[in-house]
């Protein structure tokens, strides 16, 4: 089943995650969109296939915290992203 058309706030994220912005507080750094706008559209994403999340510890020993979930763009989410650049000119432009 084919992906409907990203949101753009889902582009913007997706792209961000392209460029190397790999977990949840870098994405918000990068885009400026809140956190309860980024974790929601970072799990469909992922429910999409577009991105792939990794687990990894933190490597200060004092971190107590849970894993951080670390993302890449899969293939298709790559195709997906090149799809939401024709469609929102600013996704486009943010990688210029």
């Amino acid at each position: 089943m084919k992906n409907p058309p990203l949101t753009l706030a889902s582009a913007i994220i997706l792209r961000a995650v392209s460029e190397g912005h790999c977990y949840g507080f870098e994405i918000m750094e990068a885009t400026g969109l809140p956190s309860g706008t980024i974790y929601p559209a970072l799990r469909r994403l992922e429910e999409a296939r577009l991105i792939r999340a990794t687990y990894h510890k933190s490597a200060d020993s004092e971190s107590q915290g849970p894993p951080r979930r670390y993302f890449r763009t899969t293939a298709e989410g790559e195709r997906a992203l090149d799809a939401a650049c024709k469609r929102y000119p600013v996704v486009a432009a943010r990688g210029a």
